[in-house]
């Protein structure tokens, strides 16, 4: 059984930047994609980006494109999530999840196991 655990999270000034870090326990984690979603305030969890077990292929939303990057680090079971120019409403709990999918998905229904979340709040 995997288990994913969020850090990284905290208060940013907006232009600013955060690293987000998911580490999965197993020795499974290697095999399945990853994902990163994100609950803001008076919204559903949505897609942010997601990236293959090999860490070769990358997805994002079309509202962090060219701000974020996901990456993996297999040796310590590492996906990070960089987040760059942050902005207002990039404020929202961070959570990652893992698939057994080769790929990850953009809807929270492929996922089954998920982090417990870290808060990322952008003030002005």
């Amino acid at each position: 059984q995997v288990q994913l655990v969020e850090s990284g999270g905290g208060l940013a000034q907006a232009g600013g930047s955060v690293r987000l870090s998911c580490v999965g326990s197993g020795r499974t984690f290697d095999t399945l994609a990853v994902g990163w979603f994100r609950q803001s305030p008076g919204k559903e969890r949505e897609f942010v980006a997601g990236i293959d077990k090999l860490g070769a292929l990358t997805y994002y939303a079309d509202s962090v494109k060219g701000r974020f990057a996901i990456s993996r680090e297999h040796a310590t079971n590492t996906v990070d999530l960089r987040m760059n120019v942050l902005k207002l409403e990039d404020t929202g709990v961070y959570y990652c999840a893992a698939t057994g999918r080769g790929v990850p998905g953009r809807t929270q229904d492929m996922y089954a196991t998920w982090g417990q979340g870290t808060q990322v709040t952008v003030s002005s």
